[in-house]
């Protein structure tokens, strides 16, 4: 079974940093796009940066020039780097990854969704 297990949310001060993990597990070909999404209470689910097999990246305009996303030198991970945190990061991010998996003797594509990690920034 295919599944994205995040680490390293919690709770910290504005202004403070915090390093998101994510690590695929399983039968796995191959990885390609993953992204970090984040849901705040009372709010849809957004993209907060995303990142290609080929190492490009995109982030949301609220989270430019302040998170980092990266692929690990581990196989099947990504990180998300948060710095100079604010009050209004405070979401569940969550993992998320296009893969392809063997499936029926044949590769399938796949999206998987990790179970998320709380971030909570105090004022």
């Amino acid at each position: 079974q295919v599944q994205l297990v995040e680490s390293g949310g919690g709770l910290v001060q504005a202004g403070g940093s915090l390093r998101l993990s994510c690590a695929a597990s399983g039968s796995i070909l191959s990885l390609n796009d993953m992204g970090w999404y984040r849901q705040a209470p009372g709010k849809q689910r957004e993209l907060v940066a995303a990142i290609t097999s080929g190492g490009n990246t995109n982030y949301a305009g609220s989270v430019e020039g302040r998170f980092t996303i990266s692929r690990g030198n581990a196989k099947f991970t990504v990180y998300l780097q948060m710095n100079s945190l604010k009050p209004e990061d405070t979401a569940v991010y969550y993992c998320n990854a296009q893969m392809v998996v063997p499936r029926n003797f044949r590769a399938e594509a796949l999206e998987v969704w990790g179970q998320g990690t709380l971030v909570t920034v105090s004022s």
